[in-house]
């Protein structure tokens, strides 16, 4: 990452782009910074992730609850307020969202795995 000077986002002139779940959708505010993305993401009700992701995040709940299930079968649940971290290729996990849920995730260079 270079340095990165002080700067504001205006999530409301950030278009919204829908994913496809499984189940649900997803919809993504994303910005791209040197080697970093920064996401607001909002999982409709009855959620599921198309995919198992192997990516490492900085995933912070904003509203809401979901589950993160990783591939051993182990699901963590994250409400309001709760972060986890998780380095690229170190978990397998998908997300779950029962009633919806609005996260702020960061992720890019400084999680690969060395």
């Amino acid at each position: 990452m270079s340095n990165i000077p002080f700067q504001t986002i205006d999530w409301t002139s950030i278009e919204k782009v829908e994913y496809k779940g499984e189940t649900g959708t997803a919809l993504w505010q994303s910005i791209q910074i040197e080697g970093i993305r920064i996401r607001l993401v909002e999982y409709s009700n009855g959620y599921l992730a198309d995919h198992w992701c192997q990516k490492g995040h900085i995933v912070h709940c904003l509203e809401g609850e979901f589950i993160s299930e990783l591939s051993s079968g182990e699901k963590i649940k994250l409400s309001k307020g709760e972060t986890y971290i998780v380095s690229d290729e170190l978990s397998s996990h998908r997300s779950v969202s029962a009633n919806g849920v609005k996260l702020l995730i960061i992720d890019g260079d400084f999680l690969k795995n060395s």
